[in-house]
């Protein structure tokens, strides 16, 4: 997806001494991220980097990672990245690049897969998952029993009521597949990033909305990083213009209402 972006922010490198490294608030404080989605997709795999090298981590679940995940195997040995790729679906595991280990488990389920690691990993992130996932509040408190403590969990996630998605979110299945499929002629049942049924359960750019829910699964160090834009509408230059600046002013008043995407991330307490 193309996302154009004049002001672009590079990510600080990893290594970099941020000030009150302890807290993930402070953490995205030194990092400086920019409001628009693009940093957000660009600097990604990045980001999870700079986390597990500034705390300290090794042990890293990929949420859904199937078909697609972050880091292939020689990556993830390069980084000193002890990497698990989950999914929920043995196909899409199937489909994982040879190399890299694989557990199959629903992370909103009761957690008792066989391939289940209570507090064993340091990190679990997830891209573009928990839109798909009916009870994210379980979710993360499942994160939570599966984190080591000390350890981090990051989603990557799309957000309502940014009015892309709320569109998505209102129309039925069939309607919405037909859509993305119009923007997206290469995105085809069968390729290489199929479309899932979403329900947005919990996926808001709000701090105030989901601290509540993310202190009930256990967590107190949290972070919601937000971001405005998209590239849905870049083969439509007139609507492209409009969506653009109304997502500017809405980044520039922070109105969390209208987020297009969010990093929300969390800390397991020591």
């Amino acid at each position: 997806m193309s996302m154009a972006l004049a002001d672009h922010r590079p990510l600080r490198p990893q290594g970099a001494v941020v000030t009150g490294k302890g807290s993930l608030e402070s953490f995205f404080a030194g990092l400086q991220p920019d409001w628009h989605s693009s940093w957000a997709w660009d600097h990604y795999e990045a980001t999870i980097l700079a986390l597990m090298h500034q705390f300290g981590l090794k042990r890293l679940c990929e949420i859904g990672g199937g078909r697609d995940p972050l880091f292939t195997a020689q990556e993830a040995r390069r980084y000193g990245l002890d990497l698990v790729v989950n999914d929920i679906d043995a196909g899409e595991l199937a489909l994982t690049p040879e190399g890299l280990r694989t557990a199959r488990f629903d992370i909103a389920g009761d957690l008792g897969e066989p391939d289940i690691a209570r507090n064993g990993y340091d990190m679990m992130v997830s891209r573009m998952v928990f839109e798909h996932v009916h009870d994210v509040e379980r979710a993360w408190s499942n994160i939570h029993a599966l984190l080591a403590p000390g350890g981090i969990g990051l989603a990557f996630v799309p957000t309502l009521w940014a009015p892309v998605f709320a569109l998505n979110h209102v129309l039925p299945e069939k309607a919405s597949r037909a859509i993305v499929h119009a923007l997206f002629p290469a995105r085809r049942e069968g390729g290489g990033d199929p479309k899932f049924p979403a329900f947005y359960d919990w996926c808001r750019g709000s701090r105030s909305t989901l601290e509540p829910m993310l202190r009930r699964a256990g967590f107190n160090d949290i972070h919601i990083q937000p971001f405005w834009g998209h590239g849905y509408f870049d083969r439509m230059p007139g609507l492209r213009g409009l969506d653009a600046a109304f997502n500017r002013l809405a980044a520039k008043a922070e109105w969390r209402f209208v987020t297009t995407y969010a990093y929300v991330v969390v800390r397991k307490e020591r």
